[in-house]
């Protein structure tokens, strides 16, 4: 079902990659991103790809950028004026 979750095969590829440096799975990971259908939940998707790609290659820098994209970022205040 990782397919569905990465229907240009980038992340499968990532991780086929000998020597891949962790500034190009970040690059990667963006074009991944902005290529997922807008009906797609990135979260669901990001957890799908860790479980099928992440448990083989726990040492893998496209497994640390999954991992860390599923870390909840803190809400940041509203800055300026109230409208």
């Amino acid at each position: 079902m990782t397919a569905h979750h990465d229907p240009k095969g980038l992340i499968r590829e990532s991780y086929r990659m000998d020597g891949i440096s962790m500034g190009e799975c970040r690059s990667i990971l963006v074009d991944w991103a902005l290529s997922l259908p807008a009906d797609h939940d990135p979260m669901q998707a990001l957890t799908a790809l860790l479980d099928e790609y992440g448990t083989h290659a726990p040492d893998h820098p496209m497994t640390a950028l999954l991992q860390e994209g599923l870390v909840p970022r803190p809400q940041r205040p509203r800055r300026g004026r109230s409208k």
